[in-house]
């Protein structure tokens, strides 16, 4: 009798740690706009979470239910970045902290990009100091920020508005001549010109009027090739997608050296599920060898851009080509094994 409990006591623990190897998606209940820093062992990550930032950490991602979480700032009442905080980023630059995110005063119309600095190297230690708002001149509409290093220099690229009014977002990239200043002029390498990049309801009186959108741009690199990920038409649709620019050119500020593919690079998939799968992020595994993408998406058709959207994750491969292989998005019934460590 013994020897059975014991061999049943040995089956349900073999149980429990086959199961922390894989996972299905999705990550959390709720979730919009995934990102993740991979730093010392430990994976930092955040969404939007419209009124405040929170930081987890965890060795996995896939465990994110479990993870430590933080509320690193809440914003001060009545402030041009008091509402509406949206897809915040954490980066380590030059041995500190940074969360980029935009925010505005109670109207979207207001919408900038702001950032923070913790001289700490455990961001859930130390103070968060409001370093104030990045702008790009013209100072417009600007949301989405993500910043990156290529051959020694820092760059931001983000989704804004041409003009001061809503008629589409584009992809705007500049030079930093800091982590929290712009040192260059904005520059726009995409707009939308392709269908899949217009998909919207016009008639819709709660979401805006547009419908041409690129936003949530993502800086990839895989050897040489250098890529941006973007997300495009209105995230209300279940057109939500993500699309590819490709670096043809050394000068990363010459709007000819970024080529868009003609097709989105990820959609949605009715088989599986999976509706609107967009803004996304990228990390490596923990030992390295595996590329994953971390995305939200919604379970139902008409779900929209509210807190339905969930994170996810999944691993990519590459094309012979250079260019990356999102595949379609995995059912949320598929069993995934978690990334390599």
């Amino acid at each position: 009798m013994r020897r059975k409990l014991l061999l049943l006591a040995l089956f349900v623990f073999a149980g429990m740690f086959a199961q922390k190897k894989t996972f299905t998606n999705p990550l959390l209940p709720s979730g919009a706009d995934p990102y993740s820093t991979y730093h010392n062992g430990y994976y930092y990550y955040t969404h939007t979470l419209g009124d405040k930032l929170i930081l987890w950490k965890t060795k996995n991602l896939a465990d994110l239910k479990n993870a430590e979480s933080k509320v690193i700032w809440t914003p001060p009442a009545g402030t041009e970045y008091s509402k509406e905080i949206w897809a915040p980023e954490f980066h380590i630059i030059n041995n500190k902290w940074y969360v980029y995110f935009a925010a505005d005063g109670g109207s979207n119309n207001q919408h900038r990009m702001y950032v923070l600095e913790n001289k700490s190297e455990d961001p859930f230690k130390g103070s968060w100091e409001f370093k104030g708002k990045i702008a790009a001149a013209p100072d417009r509409w600007a949301i989405d920020g993500n910043v990156f290093t290529y051959n020694n220099q820092l760059y931001m690229i983000w989704s804004g508005w041409e003009g001061t009014t809503n008629g589409q977002q584009n992809i705007y990239i500049a030079k930093m001549a800091n982590p929290w200043t712009l040192g260059s002029q904005r520059v726009v390498i995409s707009q939308p010109t392709y269908n899949w990049e217009k998909q919207g309801d016009l008639d819709d009186p709660v979401n805006p009027p547009h419908v041409n959108v690129n936003e949530g741009p993502q800086f990839l690199q895989h050897g040489k090739d250098v890529f941006i990920v973007f997300s495009s038409s209105g995230c209300w649709t279940d057109f939500y997608s993500l699309g590819l620019l490709q670096l043809t050119g050394p000068d990363l500020l010459n709007p000819q050296n970024w080529k868009k593919h003609p097709d989105p690079i990820f959609v949605k998939s009715e088989a599986n599920g999976v509706y609107a799968p967009g803004h996304n992020s990228f990390f490596k595994s923990p030992d390295g060898k595996e590329d994953w993408i971390l995305f939200h998406a919604n379970d139902n058709p008409g779900e929209g851009c509210g807190n339905k959207r969930s994170p996810r994750m999944q691993k990519i491969e590459w094309n012979k080509d250079g260019t990356p292989n999102l595949k379609i998005p995995v059912s949320n019934k598929e069993v995934l094994p978690i990334p390599t460590e």
